[in-house]
């Protein structure tokens, strides 16, 4: 084992490896509930839309084994996949919701699976894209500011996933978002956000005093404060598993062998015609693509997985993975299957191997049969993990070179817009077309500048044609 996985090589123990696995499977399990509601939209008073739950339910945790898994034994990287967020939703507008508008004439059945057709097209591209080193190409070429700033860009963004998901950053009409509101509230209201900043300040005690699976230990200490503060108990929903098993063999994994699925998808009406199918593939090809190219420069910089470049090591390998894992998902029944951010939440747990991939994708295979206990680990438990992730990978920004406007200022776009648009993939983009601008109107241009320009024309069309 230490062998396949250079364990020692990298400087790590199987032990380490295992806390890490643990700690990713926490703090990405919210993905098996969330995923299924993002992609019907929480309809659920839709006639056809519960089968469609419950197929997705088993295609999630089957698409995050399978992607994981290759990242376990081919790539031999600490990194987990699921179902993308944010490309869940846009599946959800772009497929789902047209037939529901539709009243008694929509089938959001058949919307479904021609969502999966377009799904896999996308990810057979990116698989040719991977075999022939274009995708590693385009990430090797992009600036060194760029470079530097995604991690910190996507620390950041983990954070601030972190704090809206226990609502310490709440929704304000007037500035957006503030702070949680304290005073006057219940403290069931408020305690999942108080319990979250305790537990992080738990995390990062742990961390100082250098104690092995801080980051584990701190939500597990955090899951018994919730129970405890909160005079509640884990609960356990003991429905029946059948019929999620049924619904997946039956709509599932069926979908994109329909010949009327691939008609709907190009040649009918459903979608727009064969000019929207394309659109809609270019735009899951581009925020898959930057996405993924965003959260490897990440958690490979908080792993000190970065060669003599400053790109991650097996770069080709993990493109592979990625893409082949997207068709596998639509094959299964859902969604663009991605890198996670929240991989580094593993990584900063020591998990520098695929034996750390491994132990994730084990857990997520076994919701496939105890899905209740997936709902014990409260968010308030795994919020602080994520924010103590932010705080890590923050120092990647200290690298970029403040005193050169045409490193400045889009490192800055990439760091700040990845919150603040809610997307990796924008981050990179609007960082991208301001440095083109810049070294354009500076007279800086040089031959190696133009995979940025390419990177950044993509983007422009992006935006203007359709975005998330």
């Amino acid at each position: 084992m230490d062998k396949f996985f250079k364990i020692s090589e990298r400087g790590s123990t199987v032990r380490t490896e295992i806390v890490a696995g643990l700690t990713t499977f926490f703090a990405m399990a919210y993905i098996l509930i969330v995923n299924p509601n993002q992609i019907v939209g929480f309809s659920f008073d839709v006639p056809g839309i519960q089968p469609i739950w419950n197929a997705v339910y088993i295609a999630t945790i089957v698409a995050t084994v399978i992607g994981t898994l290759l990242y376990a034994f081919y790539a031999k990287l600490p990194f987990a996949q699921s179902c993308g967020m944010g490309l869940n939703s846009f599946f959800f507008v772009s497929f789902i919701l047209p037939e529901i508008l539709k009243g008694g004439d929509g089938d959001v059945l058949a919307g479904y699976h021609a969502g999966l057709v377009i799904i896999l097209v996308s990810g057979l591209i990116f698989l040719i894209l991977s075999v022939t080193g274009a995708r590693s190409y385009i990430a090797k070429a992009m600036p060194d500011c760029i470079k530097k700033a995604i991690p910190a860009g996507i620390g950041l963004f983990i954070a601030f996933i972190g704090f809206q998901n226990v609502g310490i950053v709440q929704d304000n009409q007037y500035t957006l978002v503030q702070f949680v509101k304290l005073q006057g509230v219940k403290w069931e209201a408020v305690a999942p956000a108080v319990i979250a900043l305790l537990g992080f300040i738990i995390i990062a005690v742990l961390s100082k005093l250098k104690v092995k699976g801080a980051v584990l230990v701190g939500i597990l200490a955090t899951s018994v404060i919730y129970y405890l503060a909160t005079w509640t108990a884990p609960s356990f929903d003991m429905a029946s598993f059948a019929e999620p098993f049924k619904d997946f063999a039956k709509i599932g994994v069926t979908g994109v062998f329909k010949a009327s699925s691939w008609k709907n998808a190009f040649g009918g009406e459903m979608l727009g015609g064969i000019f929207s199918a394309i659109m809609l593939i270019v735009t899951y090809c581009l925020v898959d693509m930057f996405d993924t190219i965003g959260t490897l420069y990440g958690t490979a910089s908080e792993a000190d997985m970065l060669d003599e470049n400053g790109d991650p090591v097996d770069v080709d390998k993990a493109m592979a993975c990625d893409s082949i894992a997207t068709c596998a998902g639509a094959v299964c029944g859902t969604s663009t299957v991605t890198t996670f951010v929240e991989s580094a939440s593993g990584v900063a747990a020591g998990g520098r191997t695929g034996l750390t991939s491994l132990v994730t994708a084990l857990c997520f295979a076994a919701c496939l049969f105890l899905s209740p206990l997936a709902a014990i680990i409260p968010s308030a438990a795994t919020a602080p993990a994520l924010i103590f992730v932010g705080v890590l990978m923050m120092k990647n920004f200290a690298k970029v070179d403040m005193t050169d406007m045409r490193s400045a200022v889009p490192a800055f776009l990439t760091f700040a817009m990845m919150p603040l648009t809610y997307s990796i993939a924008n981050g990179i983009g609007i960082g991208s077309i301001a440095y083109t601008l810049i070294t354009i109107f500076t007279g800086k241009y040089q031959k190696k500048d133009i995979a940025v320009t390419i990177i950044a024309l993509l983007f422009v069309a992006k935006f203007v044609f359709g975005t998330l």
